[in-house]
């Protein structure tokens, strides 16, 4: 078996396509922009480093997670317990602590318990290279024998994804050694050509292509081709659920919608494009596009996620968006944040970024609770009154940890390199994407140094400042997202009015930057009621109150006493925000019924209505903070 070193891998993210491939935008090298500690988006990056990855790190090593992997070195007699892919949360973890590694001083615990975990996994794993707690230790279990349910190349490919951030971090070196080792023997045991094996859960594949990035080895890219190529054959064979569920009932190439398990389908399309890109494939890149489009025409939630269904946390029927029993995973909101960040790169396409706001802002954000310790697995965007909320399938607040703990350490590897989803560069010049308080140096084309220094307190406020200050002469543009929901925008540098337009999404500024300029892009955020499609049933009749990309909800806590959320209706807005106020006020009524002890009623129409009065919403990502009540974000109207 031959190993692939990574000693000479690029600094980057954690996607970092290889140089001359089609992409249209290059992500920036790991930490060239670094987050305000005071910003929005860099307090909860602050709190994910303090509060939650450690939490995470005591949860893994004091759980199963730890034991299941113990138990192969004789130091736990416990038996396998929990999910078959408890490996994984090992593994995000991993990749979570390369991602800090910079914020962390040395001798940190927080690196100390990283190294004791790569120390378990070395010696854990088998001399072939084999890894996986489940398997290992079971002879009744073979290898590769559940494609189905066993997960034995997710669990790998997350180990992947740790390695590559432990070497583009230059941390946590043995990792890279175990990943390498048990990617060949992937490649030995099942990449010959004519062997269909293919894994249930997607995720493999842009694992192996981020290896691919790292290493150079065209192996890793060809086998996640071949992995996508022999999907929608029925070679996974039925479930309960359906070949839709494992998207395996349609070759790639030939479908047009998506499918079954979210997270699963969201996967698959983020190998899709990795692979398209490093490969120059259209047809497949064309195909992952045909799939979010669909997505986005008819199965995504308003707050940028998908996943309708509890059954099998699936995606439904076109519009079937239920607020109340949206599944809405944490980690497929994720993993449409991750999703639209590569077709944002392959195609320099605004939408992308919307999307990637929307969703970051909204169903990733309300996931986590302010203190960083306790979170949501589902998303709902209606909590019932009298919520029978003591099953962690649907809650009524957030918690420490589930039974499958996968969200919290996604939720932890995600925000640890948020910053690296923010600015991109091209032979242009520099894009942002995501403003959000911090400084960036970087390198343009042609070895121009820039740095930027970015003030605001974007989402809370339309206003961003970036300070520009380059040594050269040649000019360059400097690209400002104008987001989808913003109609009255203005920009200025050095206090002149400009007068730009942004027909692609875009405010392009194309000049010489030499010395220190001012930038101002103003986006003007009043509230706004935003109204469902006519075929969403669930919620007809209702409307939506948003503020820049933030969505906001009725809460429980701030009703009037003895008002019951759902006879709440809405009138209007109180107050549209359009002040130094960034919250949102609305005018409601409550109407209930004459009859109250009936469930139906053929006079309706005849209930009792309260005098008007002002409530204020809370943006939807913090609701659930202050105790269990009600909430939801559509809002009937009053009749």
């Amino acid at each position: 078996m031959t190993l692939h070193a990574v000693t000479a891998c690029r600094p980057g993210g954690p996607v970092l396509p290889s140089d001359g491939t089609g992409c249209t935008l290059q992500p920036l090298p790991h930490r060239s922009f670094r987050l305000g500690r005071h910003g929005w988006l860099g307090s909860w990056q602050a709190t994910t480093v303090e509060r939650t990855l450690p939490h995470v790190l005591r949860h893994v090593l004091d759980g199963e997670a730890f034991t299941n992997l113990a138990r192969l070195t004789g130091e736990s007699d416990a038996p396998f317990t929990g999910m078959l892919f408890t490996d994984s949360d090992v593994y995000k973890t991993l990749e979570a602590v390369a991602w800090a590694a910079h914020d962390l001083p040395a001798g940190d615990e927080r690196l100390e318990q990283a190294e004791r975990l790569v120390d378990l996994l070395q010696r854990a794993q088998d001399p072939d290279g084999y890894l996986n707690s489940r398997v290992q230790g079971d002879p009744g279990v073979p290898r590769w024998s559940d494609p189905q349910w066993g997960h034995e190349l997710y669990t790998a490919g997350h180990l992947f994804q740790a390695a590559v951030a432990a070497a583009r971090c230059d941390v946590l070196p043995r990792l890279v050694d175990v990943a390498t080792r048990n990617a060949d023997l992937v490649l030995d045991a099942l990449g010959d050509e004519e062997n269909p094996h293919v894994d249930g859960h997607p995720e493999v594949e842009t694992a192996l292509v981020e290896l691919y990035r790292a290493t150079g080895h065209r192996a890793y890219l060809d086998f996640a081709r071949r992995q996508l190529d022999r999907r929608g054959h029925r070679w996974l064979g039925e479930s309960h659920f359906g070949s839709g569920y494992f998207q395996d009932d349609v070759p790639l190439r030939e479908a047009t919608r998506a499918t079954g398990h979210a997270v699963r389908q969201l996967y698959l399309l983020a190998g899709a494009v990795d692979v398209a890109v490093e490969t120059g494939d259209a047809e497949l890149l064309a195909y992952a596009v045909r799939i979010w489009d669909d997505l986005a025409a008819s199965k995504t939630y308003l707050s940028g996620v998908h996943g309708s269904r509890h059954r099998d946390e699936s995606i439904g029927d076109p519009y079937e968006l239920p607020p109340d029993r949206a599944y809405a995973e944490t980690c497929a909101a994720i993993a449409a944040f991750q999703l639209a960040w590569r077709l944002l790169l392959a195609t320099g396409e605004a939408r992308y970024a919307d999307a990637m706001e929307t969703t970051l802002h909204n169903a990733i954000a309300v996931s986590t609770s302010t203190d960083g310790t306790a979170f949501f697995y589902s998303n709902p965007l209606h909590l019932r009154s009298g919520h029978d909320g003591t099953h962690e399938d649907a809650p009524s607040q957030r918690l420490p940890w589930f039974t499958c703990a996968c969200c919290p350490p996604n939720l932890a590897r995600l925000l640890t390199s948020i910053h690296d989803y923010c600015l991109t560069t091209s032979a242009a010049g520099v894009q942002v994407h995501h403003p959000s308080a911090g400084s960036a140096v970087l390198d343009l084309h042609g070895g121009h140094a820039v740095r930027l220094d970015v003030t605001t307190e974007y989402p809370l406020d339309g206003a961003v400042a970036i300070r520009v200050e380059t040594a050269t002469d040649a000019p360059w543009e400097l690209a400002l997202r104008v987001p989808g929901w913003c109609t009255n925008w203005s920009l200025t540098v050095d206090g002149e009015r400009v007068d730009a337009t942004a027909p692609d999404g875009y405010a392009r500024l194309r000049r010489s930057w030499r010395g220190g300029h001012e930038v101002l892009l103003h986006l003007d955020a009043p509230a706004r009621t935003v109204s469902p499609h006519p075929r969403v049933d669930a919620v007809r009749g209702c409307v939506a109150l948003a503020r820049g990309p933030l969505l906001f909800a009725l809460e429980e806590a701030d009703l009037p006493e003895g008002v019951v959320l759902e006879d709440v209706r809405l009138v209007g807005l109180a107050d549209d925000g359009s002040g130094t106020r960034p919250g949102v006020r609305i005018r409601a009524v409550v109407e209930t019924s004459s009859q109250p002890g009936e469930l139906y009623t053929s006079t309706p129409g005849t209930g009792r209505t309260s005098a008007p009065f002002d409530v204020d919403l809370v943006p939807y990502h913090r609701w659930g903070n202050r105790r269990p009540g009600a909430m939801r974000v559509w809002i009937p109207t009053a009749s």
